[in-house]
């Protein structure tokens, strides 16, 4: 379901040192394959991030928000549906609800990424929320989702990351 235009930030345009230490901070390891290469545990296929484990794969022409947003559903996911991951992350809407919610928080801590390109990137991609954009979404509509990590130990009551899987 690739939507994206060629202005979506890619991995060959992200700081990728900085994106690969945010990873091992939760514990997954970014797997790069050569470009052209099928992305194993791709949910969408063609440059999509694909998850298996605790192995994130991705290419460089892979978007940065697909990275992000494969990260956040490891992140959010149970511990048992951790354990046996390949592809479909699973969950419910408003699990899903937190993981495009904490992809914005995890796009902060990469300065040369931010939460405002994410926000852009996500509605290129085609990332459909009910009062229009992304960032209308997460400033004024995300209440369910903030609350949702907030419970789960992903976030603390200022927004900030824990560095924590939920538990």
């Amino acid at each position: 379901m690739e939507q994206a235009s060629a202005l979506v930030m890619r991995l060959d345009a992200a700081p990728r040192l900085g994106l690969t230490a945010l990873l091992s901070r939760y514990g997954l390891e970014l797997v790069l394959l050569a470009p052209q290469e099928l992305i194993p545990g791709s949910y969408w296929g063609a440059s999509e991030a694909g998850l298996i484990g605790a192995r994130l794969y991705a290419r460089l022409d892979t978007p940065v928000h697909s990275v992000l947003h494969e990260t956040a559903h490891f992140i959010c996911m149970s511990p048992e549906r951790r354990v046996g991951l390949e592809r479909d992350a699973g969950g419910d809407d408003l699990e899903e609800c937190a993981v495009c919610y904490l992809q914005i928080l995890l796009a902060r801590v990469l300065p040369e990424v931010g939460s405002e390109r994410l926000c852009a990137d996500m509605d290129a991609w085609g990332y459909s929320f009910r009062l229009g954009s992304t960032r209308t979404w997460f400033e004024g509509d995300a209440e369910d989702a903030r609350n949702w990590l907030l419970r789960a130990d992903v976030i603390d009551g200022r927004q900030q990351l824990t560095y924590r899987l939920r538990g």
